[in-house]
């Protein structure tokens, strides 16, 4: 028996309107890298700088990574940083005006920013063999998403 699937998602007849979403995630973290990145001293460069650049770069690049994701004009991204007790958060929150969503744009730029921390700060996470026992990404999920209550100025 033959049988079509629908390799991509047909939005053409959807409105553009209004999206944004906001995605958060953390990265659990000694008590020294929480330091470092508090202090903006890490041997690679300031951690929540470097970690920003990846989320803006992955929420961008989302549909290549992501293979059922449409490209979308991003008009905004945010991204904001805050420094817990056990590690660091990210939250980024991205904004277009389009026919389908920004969910995985948000998810992707956090995870990509979480991971971006990750990389700068394992030289200072790992245990004496070599192990990333304590350093852990997790939490990530989409916080909030709205639909059609903002105009374009």
């Amino acid at each position: 028996m033959d049988e079509t699937i629908e390799a991509i998602t047909d939005i053409g007849s959807k409105q553009d309107v209004f999206r944004e979403a906001t995605a958060t995630g953390f990265l659990r973290l000694s008590e020294e890298s929480i330091r470092i990145v508090s202090e903006g001293r890490s041997t690679k460069g300031d951690v929540r700088e470097a970690s920003t650049v990846a989320a803006i770069l992955a929420v961008k690049e989302t549909p290549r990574t992501i293979p059922h994701c449409h490209p979308i004009p991003i008009e905004g991204c945010s991204v904001q940083w805050n420094i817990e007790e056990s590690g660091i958060r990210c939250t980024v929150s991205v904004r277009a005006h389009w026919s389908t969503g920004v969910e995985m744009e948000a998810l992707c730029g956090v995870s990509a920013a979480l991971l971006c921390a990750f990389d700068m700060l394992k030289s200072k996470e790992k245990d004496n063999h070599g192990q990333y026992n304590g350093t852990i990404i997790e939490q990530i999920r989409v916080l909030e998403k709205k639909k059609g209550s903002r105009t374009v100025e």
